[in-house]
């Protein structure tokens, strides 16, 4: 992808993006557009997406990270049919204190769906490998996180690639041997969806956003017909197809990054004056399995 690409691709969303499953298809739209037909169809998998909430952080990018992620909640709730369930992939907190934890956990409360599971980004373990964001959130899960499950005919795979990092996420040989047991019954027909927090391709590895050991998780997958690999972490929309897995990085509810390449490191980016609301846009995706191409739509949220 030519930079230039990069950069129209990298549309900013802060909100919640909606992604359905339809016999195998994943077809995406943002919080509060109407659905297409598909996803009306009551067996059809419905999920949201949200990430990157830190709340905690206090800073000039964005001053009340908490009303963001209220109206994201607000957002969700506005979707028209409930979700299946909710993911939040990551960076819930900013400073993984115990009453940031409580925080989050208590606005996801207000979510109207059965089920909200997490992933933890590296602000959710910051000084303790995770333990307090697994005391709040790691019920049912294993090792240091990770979990799998299976839903209306998809197989889930939730992914912890935040606890060692050296510059890249890691996963390492448990999780690996997790992965590779964890799917060795499945059909090959089966459509998977992994999430993760940071990135499982090298979308740009000089910012550590990438994972040092994907390759090896992903060759547990390619066997099966339809990939989907959603993470957080890079604050910004992103997507691109290798073989039979697709990936799409998501967006915040807090702040921006800057995009791949624009400045020395990923900080927050403080927008001049009445400009943040103007960076929210949408991308609407669908991923038809057998095709390597994508059909992206992106524009502004209006």
């Amino acid at each position: 992808m030519s930079r230039r690409q990069l950069l129209r691709h990298g549309a900013w969303f802060g909100g919640a993006v909606v992604l359905t499953v339809v016999g195998g298809e994943v077809i995406s739209h943002v919080g509060g557009t109407p659905a297409s037909a598909a996803a009306q169809d009551p067996n059809a998998l419905r999920f949201v997406q949200i990430s990157d909430s830190h709340i905690g952080f206090h800073g000039p990018a964005n001053l009340d990270v908490t009303g963001s992620f209220t109206r994201a909640i607000t957002q969700v709730n506005a979707v028209g049919l409930q979700p299946d369930f909710v993911m939040h992939t990551g960076d819930l907190t900013h400073l993984s204190t115990a009453a940031q934890f409580d925080q989050v956990h208590q606005m996801l409360g207000g979510l109207r769906t059965g089920k909200v599971f997490t992933v933890p980004g590296e602000h959710d373990s910051v000084d303790d490998h995770g333990q307090k964001y697994r005391a709040t959130f790691g019920a049912g899960t294993r090792g240091d996180g990770w979990y799998s499950f299976d839903i209306k005919g998809v197989h889930v795979i939730a992914l912890v690639n935040t606890l060692a990092l050296e510059k890249l996420g890691h996963l390492g040989v448990d999780q690996l041997d997790f992965i590779q047991r964890d799917v060795a019954g499945l059909s090959s027909d089966t459509p998977i969806v992994v999430f993760s927090h940071i990135p499982l391709f090298a979308m740009y590895p000089m910012w550590g956003w990438g994972t040092d050991d994907a390759t090896q998780a992903l060759s547990y997958l390619r066997r099966f017909s339809s990939v989907t690999c959603l993470n957080g972490h890079v604050h910004q929309l992103f997507s691109k197809t290798e073989g039979n897995v697709t990936f799409y990085s998501a967006t915040t509810t807090a702040y921006p990054l800057p995009h791949p390449g624009q400045g020395p490191a990923p900080v927050p980016l403080t927008l001049p004056a009445g400009q943040l609301g103007d960076a929210l846009g949408i991308r609407d995706v669908t991923y038809q399995p057998g095709q390597h191409a994508l059909a992206i739509r992106d524009r502004k949220l209006t």
